[in-house]
């Protein structure tokens, strides 16, 4: 039986929303729930990055439109996006590590999200998340974006695993899949 959840799908079909709302369910529940997501960033209606966000509410750009890094901050680019590693790993490795380090009895779920192309820049994260998937009592609800054009290693290797449902999100079946994310981290217990 798989223990970590995963979900796919285009950009924009709603896995991010989900991930949202099935935290709160979880949280709502008595299930203890860290971790982070991503949020876009829009200025006059065009989206211009996205922010890192952490489920108890610290907030840090993940990358920004632009043709320069910040001084001082290496290069790293993703299309159009130029991304702020330093302030994506200060928000999302301590989450991260102190989910892989384990804890106390029972269950715990790490939120990831996502698990993309931008994240992937950092080898800490890339550790940190394989770590949490290692971590006794820790379920891991994350995101990875939909095949398309050259795998990215990791990803692949969370799709691949046996511990691991992936579920698809599609806009016909978003509406619906919140109780069954739900259901399946809480049976991981």
């Amino acid at each position: 039986m798989a223990r970590h959840v995963f979900l796919t799908g285009p950009p924009g079909v709603g896995k991010t929303t989900l991930i949202q709302k099935a935290s709160q369910a979880l949280q709502s529940s008595g299930v203890p729930v860290d971790g982070f997501y991503t949020e876009e960033v829009r200025q006059g209606g065009r989206r211009v990055g996205f922010d890192v966000v952490t489920l108890s509410g610290a907030r840090g750009p993940l990358s920004r439109v632009g043709s320069e890094p910040p001084l001082g901050k290496p290069r790293c680019r993703v299309g159009p996006y130029v991304v702020d590693l330093a302030s994506f790993e200060q928000l999302a490795l301590p989450v991260l590590r102190k989910a892989g380090s384990g804890g106390g009895p029972g269950l715990r779920v790490c939120v990831i999200d996502e698990v993309g192309k931008m994240e992937l820049l950092s080898q800490p994260f890339t550790q940190a998340v394989r770590q949490a998937l290692c971590a006794p009592g820790t379920v891991v609800l994350g995101t990875i974006p939909a095949p398309k054009g050259t795998p990215l290693a990791l990803v692949e290797e969370i799709r691949s695993r046996r511990d691991v449902a992936v579920l698809g999100v599609t806009r016909e079946n978003r509406n619906h899949l919140l109780p069954e994310i739900v259901s399946c981290v809480q049976s991981r217990k």
